[in-house]
């Protein structure tokens, strides 16, 4: 989200934009959305239970666009994107990442907690 931010805001910057207002404002979002998803990644690396449902809702959002992309024969963006978002549910959705971040022992099963 970053790199593509920095392209648009060059882009906007050197007038290559279609409209520099347009530009500028898609910047903005860029930055807001990449400063948001950097502190659910902080959320998830700290292991806060907050960061779970973000994390997961993030996943699913690019996964919709990755199929959105597959659809309109865009594969080389769509397949990595599908595995990525995939990927990113079977982590987070694992028993260890569960226990973890719903901060239960180690040995205790995801579904009880004492």
């Amino acid at each position: 989200m970053l790199f593509a931010t920095v392209i648009v805001g060059i882009d906007t910057a050197t007038g290559k934009s279609y409209r520099v207002s347009s530009g500028v404002a898609l910047t903005l979002i860029g930055l807001a959305t990449a400063v948001a998803l950097g502190y659910i990644a902080f959320g998830l690396a700290r292991v806060r239970s907050w960061s779970r449902t973000p994390a997961l809702l993030t996943q699913l959002f690019t996964g919709i666009i990755s199929l959105y992309l597959i659809d309109g024969h865009r594969y080389e963006w769509g397949l990595p994107g599908t595995v990525l978002a995939v990927a990113g549910f079977v982590t987070i959705l694992a028993p260890r990442s569960i226990r973890a971040l719903a901060g239960l022992p180690t040995g205790t099963p995801p579904g009880r907690a004492s």
